[in-house]
């Protein structure tokens, strides 16, 4: 039995999107989705109540930071993730590779794995496929990553066909070392960088090692964005229709809309809530940014087509007092606000798709949020 399964209910007549369920062992999810992140096994200044208002089925923690603190055994030892943070609906680990890789000088990297030095004290570390798989089975989350290099960019082809073969060495490795396939769906994840041929290379030997899902790393890493939407339409054709796909570290609106009629089912980004921090709100005309002076007065709520609990209840110039004067509550209401903002755009994208008018939806959608794109 695998842990999970992807249920394909309609595809969009008008722009190929995909409408699906993801049936896991922590509830079902409609599809396509976007994942709030909880880095380090919270969402940031999001308690799970909250999260559940808003209606998240699914959120992403990291492996690297919580293997670092407060280490996988401890969790473990809690009951696994879901307890340890009080969450009982799904969970997605990435496994690490991304945090790793981003290091730079700090890391070294082996066909064995990576020896690297963490970001808090310094001290050496080590993470090759068997450990990050290990991790993951100890924290317990229903959707697990394989152990990758994200090719950066820009790099050269024989680099990035060196990298992306080792990937795929590394996710049979981690296949090999999974403990609980019946409970813990194991993604590979297609790498190749922007090479066309080194991404089919990718997708075609992932799935001869044959995975529950797959997962699309490597993109939004720097790359102008007409390169990204021409990889991932590229890369996705060559992905099984019965098994959910996952685009990762992608959550702009723009992204989100163009990715699912590029045949996405699943998004994670830390965007909603960094940008929160800094007191800037997504809302249907765009972005606003809250502590400018403009705002001092303004008593209209962040936006005027959203009935989430910020807008309900507080005005553009309270949360520009609260960003100005570092109130904790700031953060967290205009982070509510835009959490809500890219759950509830997903929902009508699934509306959208099931109507059969998702490339209207995008043009309305783009019109008042000020992109300017040619349809």
């Amino acid at each position: 039995m695998e842990a999970i399964r992807y249920e394909l209910i309609k595809t969009c007549k008008q722009s190929g999107a995909r409408l699906g369920r993801l049936h896991t062992p922590h509830g079902v999810i409609d599809t396509p989705i976007f994942m709030p992140v909880g880095t380090q096994a919270t969402v940031k200044s999001m308690t799970p109540e909250e999260l559940k208002e808003m209606e998240a089925k699914i959120i992403l923690s990291n492996t690297y930071h919580l293997f670092l603190r407060p280490g996988h055994k401890l969790v473990e030892k809690a009951g696994g993730l879901h307890k340890f943070m009080n969450w009982d609906r799904a969970i997605l680990t990435d496994s690490g590779g991304f945090q790793v890789f981003s290091l730079g000088d700090l890391r070294k990297i082996t066909e064995e794995g990576v020896l690297f030095r963490s970001h808090l004290d310094g001290s050496k570390q080590f993470l090759s496929p068997e450990i990050a798989i290990g991790v993951q089975n100890s924290l317990g989350a229903d959707i697990i990553m394989s152990f990758d290099e994200c090719t950066p960019y820009p790099a050269d082809h024989s680099y990035t066909k060196h990298s992306m073969e080792r990937t795929t060495r590394w996710a049979k490795r981690g296949k090999d070392a999974h403990k609980y396939p019946d409970r813990q769906a194991l993604f590979g994840i297609v790498q190749g960088g922007m090479y066309k041929e080194l991404r089919y290379e990718s997708a075609m030997q992932l799935q001869e090692i044959d995975f529950p899902g797959y997962s699309i790393g490597g993109l939004s890493v720097g790359e102008p964005k007409g390169m990204m939407r021409e990889i991932l339409s590229h890369t996705t054709r060559f992905l099984p229709k019965d098994k959910p796909r996952y685009l990762m570290g992608v959550g702009t609106p723009d992204d989100l809309i163009d990715g699912v009629i590029l045949g996405v089912d699943m998004f994670d980004c830390v965007l909603p809530t960094r940008i929160a921090r800094n007191g800037t709100a997504m809302t249907s005309r765009g972005r606003l940014v809250v502590r400018n002076a403009t705002y001092m007065e303004d008593f209209s709520k962040l936006d005027e087509n959203c009935d989430c609990y910020t807008c309900r209840n507080y005005s553009r110039a309270y949360l520009r007092h609260l960003v100005k004067t570092d109130e904790i509550l700031g953060a967290r209401l205009i982070s509510y606000h835009n959490l809500y903002f890219l759950l509830n755009l997903m929902k009508k994208i699934r509306e959208a798709i099931m109507e059969d008018r998702l490339l209207d939806f995008k043009k309305e959608f783009f019109e008042s949020y000020g992109y300017e794109k040619n349809f």
